[in-house]
């Protein structure tokens, strides 16, 4: 009887061995074949914009480090929280991420869009580029001035086209406004691609979208950039200068550099082999010669933040942007409800 409880003793112990080490084995393979299948970036807005030309870049940077493809699906609808969450609310098994504008992000709570803060994300900050006022090249206003004695003479009826209510574009102009006191008239479109068009159409006044939307049309004349968001005038390839806001609205220099930083965000939670394998390959992609190209042609700065890093430039930003859009009367919801200090 002994012999035969002895026995049993050690087959369970057998089986307890064996299985833990199944699951072992299953975990740690799991984690050493990630990504084993194609993975899944959204874009939350229509294809042309700023947020589009950064994710689809780091896309293909990204999934050639990784051995694997990174497909791009524009999500588009209501400021951009479509897509924002339907990654947040996709299984945290590192297939689903986020690529976004982060300005655009940080304003969907105060806008009523979406309950999600910069706080549920750990990102990946890759880009930045700044807001321009920019005109097609027939406007009357010649100079930034011209545009801002204009809208003091017309309040509320210079009409802007940017990228959608939480837009970099829409934000941008309400930080110039909230300065400055200026009304304008906002018609907001499905992206900045499209706001672009709509200047250059003539279907509105002006738009405040950014330098990345539009400076293969600064360099070809066919728009004209009357100001940038920054501190300091930007040179294109051509020549051509882009002044600093600052010229014409000084006060604004605590509050720039003002535009849209962009790069990769994944909902806190996900597996730590998930986050340190996109880590990893984030760090590559900022070094790719391909990448790097893109950043230069096209009018981005590379900005490379990640981790804690990341996290404090998003609560500063976040604080900025929704205390902004607060205090103007655009959003109706207060940053405090959700934990934004000042």
């Amino acid at each position: 009887m002994e012999k035969k409880k002895s026995i049993l003793i050690v087959a369970a112990i057998v089986v307890v061995v064996v299985v833990a080490g199944l699951i072992a084995t299953n975990f740690f393979n799991k984690e050493d074949k990630y990504p084993s299948r194609d993975i899944n970036m959204v874009v939350p807005w229509n294809p042309g914009g700023s947020t589009d030309l950064t994710g689809r870049a780091l896309a293909d940077a990204m999934g050639k480090n990784m051995g694997c493809n990174i497909v791009v699906t524009n999500t588009p609808g209501s400021g951009g929280s479509v897509g924002t969450l339907t990654v947040m609310k996709a299984e945290k098994d590192g297939y689903n991420i986020l690529a976004n504008g982060m300005l655009s992000l940080s304003t969907l709570p105060v806008l009523g869009y979406a309950d999600t803060t910069p706080k549920d994300w750990d990102f990946y900050l890759a880009t930045f580029t700044p807001n321009v006022l920019a005109v097609r090249k027939d406007s009357p206003y010649q100079t930034a001035q011209d545009l801002l004695d204009a809208m003091k003479a017309n309040p509320g009826e210079i009409t802007d086209g940017t990228g959608g209510m939480g837009s970099g574009g829409h934000v941008g102009i309400e930080v110039l406004c909230a300065t400055t006191g200026l009304q304008y008239k906002h018609v907001p479109y499905e992206g900045g691609g499209k706001a672009v068009t709509a200047a250059l159409a003539g279907e509105v006044d002006f738009t405040s979208q950014l330098l990345v939307e539009m400076q293969d049309m600064f360099i070809s004349g066919d728009m004209r950039a009357l100001a940038n968001f920054s501190a300091e005038d930007i040179t294109l390839e051509n020549g051509t200068v882009i002044p600093s806001i600052l010229k014409v609205v000084p006060e604004l220099a605590d509050r720039l550099p003002m535009g849209e930083t962009t790069g990769i965000a994944v909902p806190k939670g996900q597996p730590e082999y998930v986050t340190a394998a996109l880590s990893k390959s984030f760090s590559e992609a900022l070094q790719n010669p391909d990448f790097l190209a893109f950043c230069k042609t096209k009018g981005f700065l590379v900005n490379g933040m990640q981790g804690e890093e990341a996290a404090a430039y998003m609560d500063k930003l976040s604080s900025t942007v929704t205390w902004t859009l607060y205090d103007c009367g655009v959003a109706t919801i207060s940053p405090e409800k959700f934990g934004i200090s000042r």
